[in-house]
């Protein structure tokens, strides 16, 4: 985001929208202790961060559908009232979710991936393509019409036994075409503007675990070699071959 800035791409109050869960907590929360300021929020949900955001004058003002709050976060509010009063909007879900209102503000959509593949596609609902973990809410609403469309995600799960960027994504609800940056806890893969091989070198070397960097580096390489005129180079017999072994198994890793 401050590279963004920076070369003149985002204003310093640029307008952004953040999934919800616990992911989209702990970034709100760092942005708490950045030197952004008086940022705007046009979102779905209002969770604990964005009211702490609002209090401390990190955000300027939140458009919203909801609020999901904590015991805690509901104390807070309502102890605030006053100062939130003038700030927080609450609009039905045709407005907070509509593709042009998206789209003329510039909304930065933050949103979270349960994992994403080589080339970009994140699935943000299912475990092991089959276990509904949640719904696709309005992600893909934000995602899709965003100026920047960011998925964030922690590189591994269970402790190492999951790993979260894989070779194929066992569902599909963000397409690659809808997905600019990727964001783990080692880095982050700007993904605008590059192909597919290009977009896999850049997720293993900047998002990957190093426990599973190695096994992404090999499985890319050999699809690679397989048919060199593939676009979008992948082994079949072995893309989802990481989900079956964790199914049997209980882990990813060989």
């Amino acid at each position: 985001l401050k590279s963004e800035i920076a070369v003149g791409r985002l204003p310093r109050d640029f307008v952004f929208q953040s999934g919800f869960g616990s992911v989209g907590n702990a970034v709100l929360y760092g942005l708490g202790n950045s030197d952004f300021g008086r940022l705007r929020m046009f979102t779905e949900v209002i969770q604990d961060s964005a009211l702490q955001l609002l209090i401390n004058g990190k955000i300027e003002s939140v458009s919203a559908t909801s609020l999901s709050l904590s015991k805690s976060g509901r104390r807070l509010f309502y102890k605030h009232l006053e100062q939130l009063q003038d700030r927080v909007v609450i609009r039905p879900q045709d407005i907070s979710n509509d593709a042009g209102i998206i789209r003329r503000l510039g909304v930065v959509a933050m949103n979270t991936a349960i994992e994403a593949d080589l080339y970009g596609n994140v699935n943000s609902t299912h475990i092991a393509g089959s276990g509904m973990m949640n719904g696709i809410g309005g992600s893909a609403d934000f995602a899709r019409n965003a100026l920047i469309s960011i998925f964030i995600t922690p590189s591994i799960a269970k402790k190492g036994a999951i790993s979260s960027l894989v070779p194929m994504v066992s569902h599909v609800d963000h397409p690659e075409h809808d997905v600019d940056v990727l964001v783990t806890e080692y880095g982050y893969a700007d993904l605008r503007g590059h192909s597919p091989r290009e977009r896999a070198e850049l997720i293993i070397e900047n998002c990957s675990h190093p426990l599973y960097r190695p096994l992404l580096r090999d499985y890319f390489e050999r699809a690679k070699s397989a048919t060199s005129a593939q676009h979008t180079p992948h082994l079949l017999d072995e893309a989802l071959s990481w989900h079956l072994r964790y199914l049997k198994t209980g882990s990813m890793l060989p």
